[in-house]
């Protein structure tokens, strides 16, 4: 009998749903006896012991759908360690709730700060497997994320929407797309959207150079601009501030976010009219795209397989067109960022796109 645990934490995205389906179905599939439980809202469920028994009908349906069936929630690795409310030891609390069910594995599909907890649960003695998850492809160890290519197809579309009323009314567009830290998103879909200008955290921009972009399009012709901005993107000024000094600032910051900055001071310097359109979580809903099902579904059938095997302690990625197992600790508290010499940035500036560095 194989006991397993499974629970998707963190923000949700496309695929979540297919991925888990590719685990329950290979070990279903098996022949070998099963019994998976569902944690429900992420790690709360395994702190506090809320889960529910999951058999082949509840993996049925479900490859399409958006979301995730055992519902998902945020619990930031730096408090992970902290008393809850009621003084409970988090880390011990699903400890306990893994022994007591006699669990063989825990399957725990999520981003970067998910793969923390998962690591420290490694640590900590107990065998554990993860799914790489996020519409940021950030995740160190894998070329690829599921949830990934599903929200750069909606950003884009946004962006294809955008051109348009852009160059009906001659206007500068600004497309705000995810992205706090890393600029992948951003990247593929400004260059997949036909975008004129990205601006991604990791190539601190100069307005000038923004706006002389924006003007060498006017005196080529071309009466509208559409900049693709990641919510993490930063000024070259604010790139050289400290982390205190940045975070002082912050504390008057009067937009609701560095689009609406950008395009106040471009009308500022110019006079042309700037508008913004912010996609937000649209990027994350929806039904996963077909390259995501596929993806997803691959990577949970090799997550089924390593557990049928006993071989726990990895995350299953994709490197160069191939499944890998990934030993976990090489995978935790790391970042893949978008190197500002990469071969995509170069050609995205061959293509006369501007990067405003």
């Amino acid at each position: 009998m194989k006991r397993i645990g499974m629970l998707t934490s963190g923000g949700d995205c496309q695929a979540l749903n297919a991925a888990m389906r590719g685990v329950g179905k290979t070990l279903f599939q098996s022949g070998e006896e099963v019994e998976i439980y569902g944690f429900l809202d992420g790690y709360k469920g395994l702190i506090y012991g809320d889960f529910k028994m999951l058999n082949h009908s509840d993996f049925s349906g479900i490859l399409t759908k958006g979301g995730t069936i055992l519902g998902t929630s945020r619990t930031p690795f730096k408090q992970i360690r902290e008393p809850d409310e009621k003084g409970n030891d988090k880390v011990e609390c699903m400890k306990q709730t893994y022994y007591k069910l006699k669990l063989d594995c825990l399957v725990i599909l999520g981003g970067n700060g998910t793969h923390k907890t998962a690591n420290l649960l490694r640590e900590e003695g107990l065998n554990v497997i993860t799914l790489p998850k996020t519409i940021d492809n950030d995740l160190w160890g894998t070329d690829m994320t599921f949830g990934f290519q599903s929200a750069v197809n909606i950003a884009t579309e946004c962006i294809d929407c955008i051109h348009t009323t852009a160059s009906s009314h001659g206007r500068v567009f600004i497309v705000e797309v995810m992205g706090h830290k890393v600029g992948y998103l951003t990247l593929n879909a400004g260059m997949a959207g036909g975008a004129d200008i990205i601006l991604i955290p990791e190539i601190p921009y100069d307005l000038n150079k923004v706006i002389a972009k924006i003007e060498e399009r006017s005196k080529n012709g071309s009466h509208f601009t559409i900049l693709a901005v990641a919510e993490g993107a930063i000024s070259k000024e604010d790139a050289k501030l400290s982390k205190k000094e940045y975070k002082e600032k912050m504390k008057n910051y009067k937009y609701p976010s560095v689009s609406y900055e950008i395009a106040a001071r471009i009308t500022e310097k110019t006079g042309q009219e700037v508008r913004v359109t912010v996609p937000g979580h649209t990027q994350r809903g929806g039904s996963p795209c077909p390259y995501d099902r596929v993806f997803a579904s691959r990577l949970g059938s090799e997550a089924g397989k390593l557990i049928l095997k006993g071989e726990y302690g990895f995350m299953v990625g994709y490197k160069n067109r191939e499944i890998v197992k990934v030993p976990l600790e090489d995978v935790a508290g790391k970042l893949k960022m978008v190197a500002p010499d990469a071969a995509i940035v170069k050609e995205a500036k061959m293509l006369g796109i501007s990067f405003g560095d």
